[in-house]
């Protein structure tokens, strides 16, 4: 089995796995993702096969270890949605200590109403590196990081299942390694009893998401997309003190009509004072407007790679999350439901592949990742055609508008 993916895809998974630490303020999160982007479009070269560049050779090597450790993350997060997963969270919950511990907690597809599953990256860049010791790093890791730790409760649920991802390219050599170690099903869970990994549906949970692990997944993609209001309610949500409310104003995304899907973008505040709003319409409307800038949005960034794009939310995942977030805030206590319903989607941009198969991708493709929570990264925004605005009250929820 191979993992398949493009540059917009890794980046969007780099700067996801980064910036999934509940505690940290947007501070440290806007130093992260400042510098996902400039590193991978310098460190990693250009071509059809994954190989680093010879400006890696310069790094330290504390600063090689760090940045494969960030790639190690990045195609774990590809990996395991593409097994089926949707929400993830960061498991440092699962030890106060400093017991080494996978990185990741997953939940969704198959797993949902099961419990969670674990995830700990790998990531490795060295002349030594080969496909055997990726093989067997990723062994070692999963019993030393993941199995100690099936069965033992999170706050999103009881451990099920691990997984252990490793992925490690060597100096000077195109091509990269992926070893993958994960818990045995038993015969018990094949026949029904147990928790089936891979899941490939395009619809809302049956049994609805934890909402704990929804609210730790939301918080990062809301960040990256821009969003820091949106994120300081659900930090204010889950603070036990309940300081003084956040900005009750609400927040307004552009609606963006792109590979026949309505995404949300999120637009620099100053657009939204009094003087602005009655121009939404007819500013937008008129592409050679909104189109340059639309791009000067985007942080500057090396050429070496495509445009890479901006962060978006698929509309149906943003207006269900944001509504679910609004009834939260209006029950005035301390306590939230334990799950919520909120869709799931099938990637776009990367896959799990055979070898043999088809991999032509058509000329006109978007370029585009999308994830199965619903956050992509449109390498192509332009491509798009702004169809309204979308605003979201913490007290009155979603409001949308269409413009003709």
């Amino acid at each position: 089995m191979n993992l398949e993916f493009g540059p917009v895809a890794l980046a969007a998974a780099v700067a996801r796995t980064a910036t999934l630490r509940d505690d940290a303020p947007v501070e440290v999160l806007d130093a992260l993702q400042r510098s996902t982007f400039p590193m991978l479009e310098t460190m990693i070269a250009e071509g059809s096969i994954f190989s680093l560049s010879e400006y890696f050779l310069h790094l330290a090597d504390t600063e090689r270890t760090l940045f494969a450790a960030r790639v190690g993350g990045g195609i774990t997060d590809l990996y395991m949605n593409a097994l089926g997963y949707a929400w993830r969270a960061n498991a440092i919950c699962l030890s106060s200590a400093l017991d080494p511990h996978a990185d990741f907690i997953y939940d969704g597809g198959s797993a949902n109403g099961h419990g969670v599953v674990l995830a700990e990256a790998r990531g490795s860049f060295s002349d030594s590196t080969t496909s055997a010791g990726i093989r067997n790093a990723s062994q070692n890791k999963y019993l030393r990081q993941v199995k100690p730790y099936l069965g033992r409760p999170s706050p999103y649920g009881d451990v099920i299942h691990g997984y252990c991802v490793a992925f490690g390219s060597a100096l000077r050599t195109p091509g990269a390694f992926l070893g993958v170690s994960e818990t045995k099903i038993s015969k018990a869970g094949r026949s029904g009893g147990g928790t089936p990994p891979n899941g490939t549906s395009e619809d809302a949970s049956g049994d609805g998401v934890s909402a704990p692990i929804a609210l730790a997944a939301h918080r990062s993609n809301f960040f990256l997309m821009g969003g820091n209001r949106v994120v300081q309610w659900i930090d204010w949500l889950r603070n036990v003190d309940r300081a003084a409310p956040p900005d009750t104003n609400p927040v307004a995304f552009l609606r963006l009509r792109y590979a026949r899907r309505n995404f949300l973008i999120s637009i620099p505040a100053m657009w939204w004072l009094d003087p602005f709003r009655n121009w939404w319409a007819d500013f937008y409307d008129n592409a050679r407007q909104w189109r340059p800038i639309l791009r000067s949005a985007i942080r500057p960034r090396a050429t070496r790679w495509p445009n890479l794009g901006c962060f978006a939310m698929e509309e149906s995942a943003g207006v269900a999350f944001l509504n679910a977030l609004t009834n939260m805030l209006g029950l005035q206590t301390l306590r939230f439901p334990s799950s919520l319903q909120l869709p799931q989607f099938v990637p776009a941009g990367f896959r799990t592949i055979n070898d043999g198969s088809p991999r032509d991708t058509p000329k006109d493709a978007y370029n585009y990742a999308l994830f199965r929570d619903g956050l992509a990264l449109l390498g192509d925004p332009q491509r798009g055609r702004p169809v309204g605005v979308l605003e979201w009250s913490p007290k009155a929820g979603v409001a949308m508008r269409d413009w003709r």
